[in-house]
């Protein structure tokens, strides 16, 4: 296969998931985890550089958007707490999974994801909106931050 083929079959893949997922309000329930980290591996796995975005989900877990929202350097990013619940507040969520990336190929997360982790859960709270998981992804690895009884 050429890198032509390649991106053209990951694009179908993306749309693909992106439609299983539901990006529009009243979208589908989230009921698989595996579902979201397929979809995650498949955006983010192979960027040079660092994302950090959100999916936002009513209270029956129906994705409302999901939402890039921050973009950074090959070893960090910066996220502010601020833009991260006025976003929340905007689209109604009940809830939000988390989710960047590490381009180095490290799936475990640094002090400062866990304490960004904790910053936001702490931030999100004060406005009722829960955070179900933090997901890491590092190539073809992720890490999740619930599945480690981290949140």
């Amino acid at each position: 296969m050429t890198i032509a083929a390649d991106n053209a079959t990951i694009a179908a893949a993306l749309a693909i998931l992106d439609r299983r997922l539901g990006q529009k309000r009243g979208g589908h329930v989230l009921g698989s985890p595996q579902t979201v980290r397929d979809y995650l591996l498949l955006r983010l796995a192979e960027l040079q550089h660092e994302i950090f975005g959100i999916i936002f989900v009513d209270a029956q877990n129906r994705v409302i958007e999901a939402r890039d929202m921050f973009r950074g350097t090959l070893t960090q990013t910066v996220v502010y707490p601020r833009e991260v619940v006025r976003a929340a507040l905007d689209l109604g969520a009940h809830g939000v999974i988390l989710y960047h990336n590490h381009p180095s190929g490290t799936r475990e997360p640094s002090r400062a994801d866990e304490m960004l982790t904790q910053n936001l859960k702490t931030a999100l709270r004060m406005v009722d909106v829960n955070v179900l998981d933090h997901l890491i992804i590092a190539g073809t690895a992720h890490y999740s931050f619930a599945e480690h009884g981290q949140l």
